[in-house]
């Protein structure tokens, strides 16, 4: 069954988001000056925020991708994270920047910074476009985040309800009324 676009109300425009990724590409470029910077995408969620924000950092850097899973097609976090394929480099000794769509519970990016960490990287922070803290389950580092939002399921911008929506140029809360 299509979901409407009609059941889909604006929260952040197409505007606000290139100009925040504008924002945090700057910053990213200043922290990482010099550094032998390696960027992480987490997929599928993530991909028009990872390309927009790697071409804001004004950097030489290394892209690589995981793809994890933890919402099995709802609304909701099943709260088991799954890595469906990793990272093909080693990451030990450079500076790690995972790139995240949204966190939400925390349990995807807890998982997978434990993962990392492991690895031994010189430094790992997490970027998120989106961040929902009060849906919070676990304790995770996000050290920039683009927007802080209500719980609200939002779609677009990559982020998507079974599949669809991902190709909304904006943000918006999902209303299934």
């Amino acid at each position: 069954m299509v979901k409407s676009r009609s059941r889909i109300y604006p929260l952040l425009s197409e505007e606000q988001i290139r100009l925040r990724v504008r924002e945090l590409g700057t910053q990213i470029t200043s922290d990482y000056a010099g550094k032998d910077l390696v960027v992480i995408g987490l997929l599928n969620g993530v991909y028009p925020f990872f390309a927009d924000l790697t071409r804001a950092i004004d950097l030489d850097l290394d892209v690589n991708f995981m793809r994890v899973a933890s919402y099995g097609g709802g609304t909701e976090s099943t709260g088991e994270v799954k890595i469906i394929f990793d990272v093909d480099k080693s990451i030990r000794g450079r500076h790690a920047l995972v790139i995240e769509d949204i966190v939400d519970t925390g349990l995807t990016l807890f998982k997978v910074r434990n993962l990392l960490m492991d690895r031994e990287p010189a430094s790992l922070k997490i970027v998120t476009l989106l961040d929902k803290p009060s849906r919070r389950r676990v304790k995770v580092p996000v050290d920039y985040v683009g927007f802080a939002i209500e719980d609200h399921f939002v779609v677009g911008y990559g982020l998507d309800l079974e599949g669809l929506h991902r190709n909304l140029p904006y943000v918006g809360i999902y209303n299934p009324a």
